[in-house]
């Protein structure tokens, strides 16, 4: 069931999703050569607990920490390690918080030092395809124009989106209705309606959309082992234009 939320609600979705962009440009302060991905875990998860919140990640479904930090061929759900990040590395950090009852959740692809022109293209497309998922989030418009906008945005570039995982609903859960791929048909999918909350967050691959799962269970792959992307932000449906609870601005802006 999808459960439309009330102004309150979105209030208080808000403040979760601003806590996990200001948790986001804490981790990325830190994405440096030569960090272990367990040290950005660890930062992140005093960051939440210092401001009051639980990390929603921890725990969740068994998953064991407070970020998934997806590095290079690794999608999404990689767990932090004892890895310690290099010069080039193309490294995904995905953070979830739970705090007065409700869920944030965003993801941001970040570059470890200097990476590759081809590397910073793929980032760069994978960021602006959300932005396009982002402008079909409004009130009569589907689910799947989002994933239409989103698909047709990075394949244009010779991208592929991964197709078995997608974006989804958020509130007192992480994971509600509806999910939101990142392709498909104009038209088609549930119907948006306002004040509907929904995370958009596509994942890109440089090469083949093919993927596979790791042993470990959660982290996934790309198949020919070349680079991925992964954004989200948090929304809510409008009737004009999508009202976006979470931001990138801590990140990039100084």
């Amino acid at each position: 069931m999808i459960r439309l939320k009330s102004p309150e609600e979105v209030e208080l979705m808000r403040e979760n999703a601003l806590l996990v962009s200001r948790t986001l440009a804490e981790v990325g302060k830190h994405v440096i050569p030569g960090v272990t991905t367990l040290e950005l875990d660890r930062i992140a998860e005093t960051f939440i607990r210092d401001h009051g919140a639980q990390p929603s990640f921890l725990g969740y479904e068994g998953f064991p920490n407070t970020l998934c930090i997806s590095v290079n061929d690794v999608i999404v759900h990689g767990f932090p390690s004892e890895y310690r990040l290099r010069e080039g590395d193309v490294v995904s950090v995905d953070c979830g918080t739970y705090y007065k009852g409700y869920c944030g959740d965003s993801a941001y692809t970040f570059a470890c030092g200097e990476i590759s022109e081809e590397d910073r293209r793929l980032l760069e497309v994978t960021k602006a395809s959300l932005y396009e998922g982002i402008k079909q989030a409004v009130d009569g418009k589907r689910t799947g124009d989002i994933g239409y906008a989103v698909q047709s945005y990075a394949e244009k570039f010779g991208y592929s989106v991964v197709r078995e995982l997608e974006g989804h609903g958020i509130g007192r859960k992480m994971h509600e209705a509806p999910g939101v791929p990142n392709y498909g048909k104009r038209g088609n999918g549930v119907k948006l309606k306002d004040g509907m909350v929904i995370c958009i967050e596509p994942m890109v691959n440089a090469g083949s959309r093919q993927i596979y799962l790791d042993r470990n269970g959660w982290s996934v792959h790309t198949y020919d082992g070349k680079k991925a992307a992964h954004f989200e932000l948090t929304v809510v449906v409008r009737k004009e234009q999508a009202d976006i609870l979470s931001t990138f601005d801590y990140i990039e802006k100084p």
